[in-house]
């Protein structure tokens, strides 16, 4: 959570600089509504990082489920071109590698 962190040190250096240069002008914008403003987007970060991080460990797990399922399918299409190539029979698919090549071709039908 590198974007909390940076919030973390924009927050502490504000806080420094308020306790060093006290606000002394009109036309600056209070420092103490920039450090309450700056608690408020922390905040929301917290609250959007919670929302999408499921989000972000689902798409992980759907890549790799899809990555097993062309390397699955790809393995078979190498055997099987192998077994023409060396008339050699090919072992029965097992039921993952029947599905796996069921969800390509519905995906791909130029496969």
């Amino acid at each position: 959570m590198e974007a909390e962190s940076d919030l973390d040190y924009v927050q502490y250096r504000l806080k420094g600089e308020i306790k060093t240069n006290p606000p002394d002008s009109a036309s600056e914008k209070n420092p103490i509504t920039l450090l309450k403003e700056l608690s408020v987007i922390k905040s929301q970060y917290q609250t959007l990082y919670a929302h999408f991080k499921p989000v972000a460990v689902e798409q992980k797990e759907t890549k790799s489920r899809i990555c097993a399922t062309v390397n699955r399918t790809t393995n078979y299409k190498k055997r099987k071109k192998l077994q023409k190539q060396t008339d050699l029979e090919l072992s029965p698919l097992i039921k993952e590698e029947k599905t796996a090549a069921e969800q390509l071709k519905s995906h791909m039908p130029d496969l």
